[in-house]
C-alpha cells in the first residue's frame, strides 16, 4: 500500500509542477487525451506492428486529384508529403509510388519468385530470395525520382510539385556480384532488367552502370520491401530516374546493345541536348518549410528548412535567397551528404513581414550548380516567359511570402 500512495503523491506532484509552468515552455499534460481514449487498431496489432499518434495526419495524396486506384483498379502516382518531412529518410508508409503497369499491385509469394540472370554469360544463373540472402550485402541510402517530377503554375505546395520524390535506406546485393558470378562475356555493353507487373516493365541500363553501384535489393527502411515498392525484389540504379528502378524484378538479360523496352518507349529523345538532361537526376533542391500553402504566423525568427539531391553524387553546398535571386547566402547541411541522396539544409532567417520570395540551389560534388528558370531559358535560347524544362525538371522553385505570412508558389 505504502508503494501505491508513493506512486500517487509523485504523480501528484508532478502535475502541480506541469500547471506552474511559465508561458512559453512545453505545453503542459493536460493538452493530452486521456489515457483511456479508445485505440483504434486491436491492442495486438499494436504490439504486432505499431502505429502512429492519431493526431499525426501526413498522407500521400495522388497526382492532380486523380484517384488511385481509379474505377478500373489502376494505381496511379501517388507524392509524398515533403512539407510534414523530417531529416532524409522517407517513411516506407510515406513513400512516393509510381503507376504500376497493370491493375493491380503484384501479389507475390516470396518462396516462388525467382531471379534469372542470363543472356551473354558464361553461367545463366537463378536465385530464391533465400539465395540471395545469403549472400554478402549492403545498406546504402539513396533517393528515387519520377521524371514526372516537374514543376508548374498550377502547383499550390512542395508536395505537389516535388512529392515524387522520396528517399530511403536500401539493403541488398550489389549486382555486380551476381554479374560476375555469372561471367559477363567481354562483348556485353548492356542490361535490360524486367519485373513482375501485369505489363512487363522492362529498362535498358548500361553494362558500366550496372557494374559500379546497382543494387538488388530486399530491404527498405529495415524492413521487407513493401508491395507498393517491389516486394519481393527490387532494382536500385542510384541517381537515375524512377522509371530504371525496376519493382518485382525477376529477370536481367545481359546484351550487347540498347534495346527498346516498355519503360524506354517515351522516355528518349531524339535531340542529344534533351537526351543528356534525361535519365540522371540533378542536381536538385526545394525548400519544403516555409512552402506553398502554408502560413508564417507572425514576423520574427525562422529555419527554413529544404531537401537536396543529385544523381552525380553528393551535395557539397545549398544556397538560399530571401529576394528572389538577387543575393545568395550559404546554407547549413543539416544531414551527412551521401551521394544520390537526399541531403537536408537549414537557413536562419528573420522575416521582417515584408514580402518576400524564397529560392534555394544546390551544387553537387561535380561542380554543377542547379539552374534557375532563367538559366533554362537561356541554354534553349528562348524568353523567360515562353521557355519550358526540357528532360528532367531541376529548376530552381520560388515559393512568395505575403506581408500577411501566406505562402504560395512563386511560378503563379
Amino acid at each position: 500500500m505504502s508503494s501505491k500512495r508513493d506512486r500517487r503523491g509523485f504523480l501528484k506532484n508532478g502535475a502541480a509542477l506541469a500547471t506552474g509552468l511559465t508561458v512559453g515552455a512545453v505545453r503542459p499534460a493536460s493538452a493530452q487525451t486521456p489515457a483511456a481514449s479508445t485505440p483504434s487498431k486491436d491492442i495486438k496489432e499494436l504490439i504486432a506492428y505499431g502505429e502512429r499518434s492519431r493526431f499525426e495526419t501526413a498522407v500521400r495524396v495522388s497526382v492532380g486529384g486523380r484517384p488511385s486506384p481509379d474505377s478500373f483498379g489502376l494505381t496511379f502516382h501517388v507524392l509524398a508529403p515533403l512539407q510534414d518531412s523530417f531529416g532524409i529518410i522517407t517513411p516506407s508508409s510515406l513513400f512516393y509510388t509510381a503507376t504500376h503497369r497493370g491493375a493491380f499491385v503484384p501479389d507475390i509469394n516470396p518462396r516462388e519468385h525467382r531471379l534469372m540472370i542470363h543472356g551473354m554469360v558464361d553461367r545463366p544463373l537463378t536465385f530464391s530470395l533465400d539465395d540471395l540472402k545469403r549472400l554478402p550485402y549492403v545498406s546504402r541510402i539513396h533517393f528515387v525520382e519520377c521524371l514526372g517530377n516537374r514543376a508548374n503554375a498550377n502547383h499550390k505546395t512542395v508536395q505537389e510539385t516535388h512529392g515524387l520524390t522520396s528517399c530511403a535506406e536500401w539493403t541488398g546485393v550489389p549486382l555486380s556480384l551476381l554479374l560476375k558470378e555469372a561471367g559477363v562475356q567481354n562483348a556485353a555493353s548492356w542490361i535490360v532488367a524486367e519485373g513482375a507487373e501485369e505489363v512487363k516493365g522492362a529498362s535498358s541500363i548500361p553494362l558500366a552502370k550496372a557494374m559500379d553501384d546497382c543494387l538488388v535489393c530486399y530491404g527498405q527502411n529495415g524492413e521487407m520491401l513493401r508491395p507498393q515498392q517491389g516486394y519481393p525484389l527490387r532494382l536500385m540504379v542510384p541517381g537515375f530516374e524512377g522509371i530504371y528502378q525496376i519493382k518485382y524484378l525477376r529477370r536481367i538479360k545481359v546484351v550487347d546493345r540498347y534495346y527498346m523496352t516498355y519503360d524506354d518507349y517515351g522516355h528518349i529523345n531524339p535531340d542529344p541536348k534533351v537526351a543528356a538532361l534525361t535519365h540522371q537526376i540533378g542536381p536538385k533542391s526545394v525548400i519544403t518549410f516555409p512552402s506553398g500553402g502554408q502560413q508564417l504566423p507572425e514576423r520574427g525568427f525562422y529555419e527554413i528548412s529544404g531537401l537536396a539531391w543529385s544523381g552525380a553524387g553528393a551535395i557539397r553546398k545549398v544556397e538560399v535567397s530571401t529576394d528572389g535571386g538577387q543575393t545568395w547566402k550559404d546554407a547549413e547541411l543539416r544531414s551527412p551528404a551521401y551521394p544520390m541522396a537526399h541531403t537536408r539544409f537549414g537557413f536562419h532567417w528573420n522575416w521582417d513581414g515584408r514580402e518576400s520570395v524564397l529560392m534555394s540551389r544546390c551544387t553537387d560534388e561535380l561542380g554543377t550548380v542547379q539552374p534557375t528558370r532563367a538559366d533554362v531559358a537561356k541554354f534553349w535560347n528562348e524568353s523567360p516567359e515562353r521557355s519550358r524544362v526540357r528532360g528532367a525538371d531541376n529548376s530552381v522553385q520560388p515559393w512568395k511570402i505575403a506581408s500577411d505570412g501566406s505562402v504560395r508558389n512563386g511560378l503563379a
